[in-house]
């Protein structure tokens, strides 16, 4: 039978929102359902997979909160999952820019849908810019788009001030893959002088859900940060593979190179990771293949070394 992937994400004021784990992640459990969920005074991010009703249950116990009573879900079939365990983790941000004045409660920029993406990007006068980091964009991105360069999303504040300025560039347009960066980088924008700042609702994903591919700006494949690695239009899953090293997207080369090792290491990070970093990547491939070789979902309760 097939399972249900859920990722959703929601900025909201959450004071109280240590006090929320324990309370979630008994109901996640209770329910099989596995996956990560950050919570921060900032709101909720995360992505879970589960039985349908499971997650139905789940997600409705997320809404009970009048703050969240609106949280957006999407939702894909899938035959497998592979997390392994359900965290629900305590941080100062949903998603790690660092940069405290950027506060989508307080504004962000102006959401463009998928179906008037393609004339805004294709505007001379528009600047289109991927938020991603650098090997997500190797995967794939949309015509004509700048890619940063950046290796983490925290990196985005430092792009901005040497790359990008309000008069030169009057009008932004930026993308990510399911909208949450975009919320934070917009409001970045927004805070430091730039008053035309465009992001696509719902990132790539809800681009490729929506778009024929005939009249798709898209070229490769979107990364997601689960067992799919890479998804396509329609959100097929994609072809690639990805190390878990250092996630960069691997080649048929770099499959077959003496350096790779299956949920370790590729050629491009092999010689730097640390013995600690290789030990535990070792012991998560090799829980892994226990699972899967039991035919379980997921091994839950049983630890799992963070990466």
């Amino acid at each position: 039978m097939d399972s249900i992937v859920a990722t959703f994400y929601q900025f909201a004021d959450l004071p109280d929102f240590e006090a929320k784990r324990e309370p979630l992640k008994a109901e996640c459990v209770r329910h099989s359902v596995v996956g990560t969920i950050i919570l921060a005074s900032e709101g909720i991010n995360g992505t879970i997979a589960g039985p349908s009703a499971g997650m139905e249950s789940v997600l409705e116990f997320i809404r009970s909160d009048e703050r969240l009573a609106k949280l957006p879900a999407r939702l894909c079939s899938t035959e497998r999952i592979t997390f392994h365990r359900m965290k629900v983790l305590l941080r100062r941000e949903i998603v790690t820019l660092g940069a405290p004045e950027a506060d989508p409660r307080e504004g962000v920029g102006e959401y463009v849908e998928p179906g008037d993406w393609n004339a805004l990007i294709s505007d001379p006068d528009v600047t289109v810019v991927d938020t991603r980091n650098d090997y997500e964009v190797q995967m794939g991105t949309f015509r004509g788009a700048i890619d940063p360069e950046t290796e983490t999303f925290g990196d985005w504040p430092e792009y901005v001030q040497k790359n990008l300025d309000p008069q030169k560039h009057p009008k932004i347009a930026m993308f990510c893959t399911g909208g949450i960066r975009c919320e934070k980088a917009s409001a970045y924008l927004l805070r430091h002088g730039f008053r035309e700042v465009y992001h696509l609702r719902g990132g790539i994903l809800n681009y490729l859900q929506n778009t024929p591919e005939s009249e798709s700006l898209w070229e490769g494949d979107c990364f997601v940060f689960d067992h799919r690695v890479s998804v396509r239009h329609g959100l097929e899953q994609g072809e690639h593979e990805v190390c878990f090293g250092c996630r960069w997207p691997l080649t048929k080369a770099d499959l077959a190179a003496p350096q790779y090792e299956p949920g370790v290491s590729c050629p491009r990070c092999a010689d730097a990771l640390t013995p600690e970093r290789r030990s535990r990547l070792l012991e998560r491939h090799r829980q892994v293949s226990l699972a899967r070789r039991r035919g379980a979902q997921h091994i839950g309760q049983q630890p799992v070394h963070d990466d």
